[in-house]
């Protein structure tokens, strides 16, 4: 099991080496890592809100699709913030990047 998620872990590092994950991150990727869960509610607040006024010319009767999918992508985000989290501790562990 164990050699099963290195060798997961080693495909996702190779992934992110070719997208160019050995460079500096910027100012917004610094506070994205910072805040996961800032970032996913940034997003799922406002698209649950669109999606439940779209929902409500449509179909009054049913706000429970637009809050479950506004979570959903607010996880997706938030699951975004926390994979740039390791890649920063990554860069600071190879001593590419000192962490300022």
């Amino acid at each position: 099991m164990a050699n099963w998620w290195r060798s997961l872990g080693s495909v996702f590092w190779a992934l992110d080496r070719a997208m160019g994950g050995q460079r500096r991150p910027t100012r917004v990727q610094k506070w994205v890592a910072r805040h996961p869960i800032g970032v996913g509610l940034c997003v799922a607040v406002p698209f649950t809100l669109f999606l439940l006024m779209v929902s409500r010319e449509e179909q009054p009767d049913d706000p429970l699709f637009a809050v479950v999918f506004g979570l959903l992508m607010g996880l997706v985000f938030s699951l975004t913030a926390v994979s740039e989290r390791l890649r920063q501790r990554r860069l600071k562990r190879l001593g590419i990047w000192d962490g300022s």
